[in-house]
């Protein structure tokens, strides 16, 4: 039995003219352990999906599946308060943005200590000493020092390893990580992948690889998805997917990437074909 069992998750958004679907009957899958990408250009549907997995997508948005199935249970008709007692805890999230995503109001003790006081017994002491070790756990130095101070007051990428103690603070089952590399240099990007995938590798954690970087792909999962205008194009393994693609998408994809760039200018994917006229 997989850790999530998603069939057939559509989203819509009201608009000005009625009412615009994202998400098309998407369907995912990832089993304990696994490193499951989900891949496509900005827009894609994406993050949307797993938002909607995770219930956080605003009230007016109308999210339909035939299932939201996690480690056997329906989680899709949960009540906010059931929900709560596992977003945080057994399904996390690392979002877009670190900066944006933490509050400059609490210092980042304060933001750790808040999941552990939600999802787990420990006291005060317990507590301080779980965020210590998660800050050592994500590779920051000085973590007493680093727990004082307010996200202002660090760097990108060390917001961003932040961001990666609090989605690990209960060690999560699920960990849904929504371009964790983006706006931090080429140093930092590579830094935080080899921090999720060794984190990863240790608590034996399932990992869902939000991206559009074909790169980061390549390097960190065992299966892919490809997704386009809200609609899934393609599923694979990842070494099947970089060999031998199925989808003209996927293909279109690959073959923008920059390494096949010939003479001055740089590849680029054909918009006057239908891609979503058939999926593989």
């Amino acid at each position: 039995m997989p850790l999530l069992d998603v069939k057939n998750l559509s989203v819509s958004f009201p608009t000005a003219g009625g009412e615009t679907t994202v998400l098309h009957n998407a369907s995912y899958t990832v089993d304990k352990g696994e490193v499951l990408a989900i891949v496509g250009e900005s827009g894609s549907g994406k993050s949307v999906a797993m938002l909607a997995v995770m219930g956080l997508l605003p009230p007016t948005a109308k999210v339909t599946a035939d299932r939201i199935v996690f480690e056997g249970k329906d989680i899709s008709n949960l009540g906010p308060k059931e929900r709560r007692r596992i977003i945080g805890k057994d399904i996390s999230m690392i979002f877009q943005e670190p900066i944006a995503s933490l509050n400059p109001c609490f210092t980042s003790g304060f933001q750790i200590d808040e999941v552990l006081k939600q999802h787990t017994d420990l006291d005060k002491k317990a507590r301080h000493k779980r965020a210590v070790e998660l800050l050592e756990a994500v590779g920051l130095p000085n973590p007493e020092d680093r727990l004082k101070a307010y996200p202002h007051q660090m760097s990108g990428g060390q917001c961003q390893r932040i961001m990666i103690a609090i989605a690990m603070a209960c060690s999560p089952k699920l960990l849904i990580a929504d371009e964790p590399t983006t706006a931090l240099d080429v140093t930092i990007q590579k830094q935080i992948l080899e921090l999720l995938g060794r984190l990863q590798a240790e608590t034996g954690m399932a990992l869902i690889m939000i991206t559009h970087d074909m790169g980061v792909v390549a390097e960190t999962a065992d299966r892919v998805i490809v997704q386009f205008q809200g609609r899934k194009m393609e599923e694979s393994d990842v070494l099947s997917l970089f060999e031998n693609p199925k989808h003209a998408y996927t293909k279109a994809l690959l073959s923008a990437l920059p390494e096949n760039a010939t003479g001055d200018r740089l590849p680029t994917i054909d918009y006057a074909t239908d891609y979503t006229g058939d999926q593989a």
